[in-house]
């Protein structure tokens, strides 16, 4: 019993920790999405110095400075605004119009829309050491403003490189046949790849498609060589197989106008039917069958 208790207890005082350690991560990987998210209190006393003689710059200047203070983005854009170095509280501004201090905020403009490149060919060592090149298309979109531009120095030229890498790694694990056969699964697989990869980039991979597989000109003229063979071993099999049927059906034929002597008779007039169809010179005398029996026996 005192066994029974101690183990109880420990399993006991063991979940709440697991379910601790469980709150914990969860708390924290929102912190990490809102770090890039800066206020304005970090700007400090000098900052914020700065800021009121830029809006005392302002109103002693209106109403030209108003044409410097008022910004306008597209529906498919965001701005980044950054005051004094930090990313204003609130994330990217837009669609629309928005404000801005002049001498201390900067913005960056971030297109949303879908944006479609193409991978360039890439020379692959297949699994069975065979060489071919292939490209392929992708699909990407800024889900994130603030993580695309805060997060990494040019978006759009690392997701070209890393689609370029990813193609490579990808094609390399597979055979020739698998390459060929399974390209939506390869595709599939190269989509979650970048996605992942691409995910504290505030960048959303949509889809991959793999355009074209190029084989050597000496590989090619091989598959095709073995192609040809192949069909033509098929073809000779096939008249092998209907060689041998028609023998079979000639075999019974046979048995059956045994059985009868008028069959004979009656398949002698079906060919002077058919051969006296086409337009021809032949002269065919056609003899009893009586005639050829007696000139047998003697």
């Amino acid at each position: 019993m005192d066994n029974q208790s101690v183990l109880m207890n420990d399993f006991k005082t063991e979940e709440p920790t697991s379910e601790k350690e469980e709150l914990s991560s969860e708390k924290e990987e929102p912190e990490a999405g809102v770090a890039l998210d800066h206020t304005d209190s970090g700007l400090g006393m000098f900052g914020w110095v700065l800021v009121g003689l830029s809006l005392l710059l302002v109103l002693v200047t209106f109403p030209l400075s108003i044409w410097m203070c008022y910004k306008i983005v597209k529906e498919y854009e965001r701005a980044i605004i950054f005051r004094l170095g930090r990313i204003l509280k609130g994330g990217a501004k837009g669609p629309g119009l928005f404000f801005i201090v002049p001498c201390t905020d900067v913005f960056i403009n971030v297109d949303m829309r879908t944006i479609i490149f193409d991978i360039p060919p890439q020379e692959v060592l297949t699994k069975d050491s065979v060489t071919v090149c292939v490209d392929g298309v992708v699909y990407y979109r800024v889900q994130n403003a603030t993580l695309a531009v805060a997060n990494i120095t040019n978006a759009d030229a690392a997701t070209r490189l890393l689609a370029q890498t990813t193609l490579r790694n990808a094609l390399g694990t597979k055979n020739l046949a698998e390459i060929l056969s399974d390209r939506e699964e390869i595709a599939h697989n190269m989509q979650a790849t970048l996605d992942e990869a691409t995910h504290d980039w505030g960048i959303k991979v949509e889809r991959v498609e793999i355009k074209d597989v190029k084989l050597p000109l000496q590989l090619q003229r091989a598959m095709a060589a073995e192609a040809e063979a192949s069909r033509e071993a098929r073809a000779k099999v096939i008249a092998a197989e209907g060689e041998m049927n028609a023998s079979r059906a000639l075999k019974e034929a046979s048995l059956v106008i045994s059985e009868s002597p008028s069959a004979l008779q009656l398949r002698y007039l079906q060919t002077l039917n058919t051969i006296a169809a086409e337009k021809n010179s032949t002269i065919i005398f056609p003899l009893p069958m009586d005639i050829l029996h007696s000139l047998k026996r003697h």
